[in-house]
C-alpha cells in the first residue's frame, strides 16, 4: 500500500531521529552488549536484556537501555517498575527475534512486556519480529494442541508512555496492546503482517484513558486498530490501514471481565484505508451484556476498494454461527456518533450499514459530507435498521437516516 508522502516523511524523520538515542541529559545509557547479549540471532538474550533493564530502572537519573543494532532473541521478557526515576528509556535500534518454535515463549499471551511505568519511552528505528507463521499455520490448520498466542508488544498498568517509530512484524497474537493505562501516545509505529494472518490486530487498546495514536502504517490479518471495553478520551490520527479489517471499535458484549462495557469520547481522524474489510466500524455481540458507546467522532476519512467503508454491527458473529448471544438482540448502546468528510470507493454496493439494536436503537447518529462510490461508480447503496439521525450537506449514497 502506498503510504501518503507527508506520513512517510515524517516516519522517515523519527526513525532516523531515534536510532542515534544520545545519552539521557545527566544520564547514562546501559548498553546490552555489556550485559553479555550477543547480536547472532541464536542466543538468548533475555537475561542480558533484563540486567541491563534492572540497572537503568535503579537509576536515581535518567537512563537508557540500548539495544544496537544486530539480531537478538529473546525467549520473553517482563520489564518491570516502578523505577526510581521516570526518565527511563528503552531504545532499540536492532531487531529483536522471537524463537522461532513456537510456544517456546510460554502461556502468559505476552512476548515483551513493560508494567506499572510511569514516564517511560519505548522507541528506535528497530525491530520486533514475532516470527508468528509457524503458530499461524498451527491454527488455520484447526490443531486442538496449538499453544498459547503471544501479543508482541504490551504496556500495562501504566502512565505517560510514548511509544514511538518501531516496527512489528509477523506478531502470533496483537502487535501492541495498551492495557489498564492512562496517557499513552503511539506515535510512528509500523506493523506488517499477511492479510490471512488470524488475530493480529495492529495496536489494540483495552480499558485505558487518554491515548493518542499518530502517524500509523498498519497492514495486517485484523483490525488496524481495535478499541476495546474501558476506553476513553482517544485520539487517532495520521492512520494508513490495508490490508487489515479497519479501525473498530468493539467487540463490545461478550462478557469480557467488566459490569458495563463503555467506549466513550474517541476521535478518528486523516485515516487512508485500501483493500480493508472495514474502514469505519463499530462492532457488538447480541445478549444482555449491559454497555454504551458515545461520543465518536469519525473525520475525514478515504477509502479505497474498503468493503463496508461505514458500518454499525450489532449482531456481530465473525464464524456465521455458534456465536454468544447469536440471535439476541445487543443491550450495547450506541449513540452521539459523528461522520464528517468520509470520501471514497467501496468494494460492495452497500457503503453505509447501521445494522442496529432492536431493543437499544442507535441514536444521534450524523453524516456530513460523505462521497462514496461503489467500484468507482455512483450507485452505491446506505442500509439502516434501528437507527436514529440525520444527514447534512452533500451525502453519497443517499442517506437512509
Amino acid at each position: 500500500m502506498a503510504m501518503p508522502k507527508p506520513v512517510l516523511s515524517l516516519l522517515v524523520h523519527l526513525h532516523a531521529a531515534v536510532l542515534f538515542l544520545p545519552a539521557p541529559a545527566g544520564g547514562a545509557v546501559y548498553n546490552v552488549l555489556r550485559y553479555g547479549a550477543r547480536p547472532d540471532g541464536v542466543t538468548d538474550a533475555a537475561g542480558p536484556f533484563l540486567r541491563a533493564w534492572a540497572d537503568a530502572c535503579r537509576s536515581p537519573l535518567p537512563a537508557a537501555v540500548y539495544v544496537p543494532p544486530g539480531r537478538y532473541l529473546v525467549r520473553s521478557a517482563t520489564f518491570t517498575g516502578p523505577c526510581h526515576t521516570r526518565a527511563v528509556t528503552f531504545a532499540v535500534a536492532g531487531t529483536v527475534v522471537a524463537p522461532a518454535a513456537y510456544g517456546a515463549r510460554g502461556s502468559s499471551g505476552r512476548w515483551i512486556t513493560f508494567e506499572n511505568m510511569d514516564g517511560l519511552v519505548v522507541a528506535g528505528g528497530g525491530t520486533l519480529d514475532g516470527r508468528g507463521r509457524a503458530l499461524w499455520a498451527c491454527r488455520q490448520r484447526g490443531q486442538r494442541d496449538c499453544p498459547t498466542p503471544t501479543s508482541t508488544l504490551t504496556i500495562a498498568n501504566s502512565k505517560d508512555v510514548v511509544v514511538a517509530g518501531l516496527r512489528s512484524v509477523d506478531s502470533e497474537l496483537f502487535h501492541v496492546v495498551v492495557l489498564q493505562c492512562h496517557g499513552v501516545t503511539v506515535r510512528g509505529v509500523t506493523v506488517e503482517a499477511p492479510a490471512d494472518s488470524p488475530n493480529t490486530d495492529g495496536i489494540h487498546l483495552h480499558m485505558s484513558t487518554h491515548v493518542s495514536v499518530y502517524d500509523a502504517r498498519i497492514s495486517t490479518g485484523d483490525d488496524c486498530i481495535s478499541i476495546g471495553p474501558g476506553n476513553s478520551h482517544l485520539w487517532i490520527e495520521r492512520v494508513a490501514c490495508g490490508p487489515g479489517h479497519g479501525i473498530s471499535i468493539g467487540s463490545l458484549g461478550k462478557q469480557q471481565g467488566t459490569e458495563v462495557e463503555a467506549v466513550q469520547n474517541v476521535t478518528v481522524k486523516t485515516t487512508w484505508f485500501t483493500g480493508t474489510m472495514n474502514g469505519l466500524r463499530i462492532k457488538t455481540w447480541g445478549g444482555s451484556k449491559r454497555g454504551f458507546v458515545t461520543g465518536v467522532t469519525f473525520a475525514d476519512s478515504t477509502m479505497s476498494g474498503v468493503d463496508n467503508p461505514i458500518i454499525i454491527d450489532q449482531n456481530y458473529c465473525p464464524t456465521s454461527s455458534g456465536c454468544p448471544g447469536a440471535g439476541r438482540s445487543s443491550s450495547i448502546r450506541i449513540s452521539d456518533v459523528r461522520y464528517v468528510g468520509i470520501r471514497g470507493s467501496s468494494a460492495t454496493p452497500v457503503a453505509v450499514n447501521f445494522d442496529c439494536s432492536r431493543s437499544y436503537p442507535c441514536s444521534g447518529i450524523s453524516l456530513q459530507d460523505v462521497a462514496l462510490t461503489y467500484q468507482n461508480r455512483a450507485a452505491a447503496k446506505s442500509y439502516c435498521r434501528n437507527v436514529q439521525g440525520t444527514a447534512l450537506g452533500l451525502v453519497l449514497p443517499p442517506s437512509c437516516l
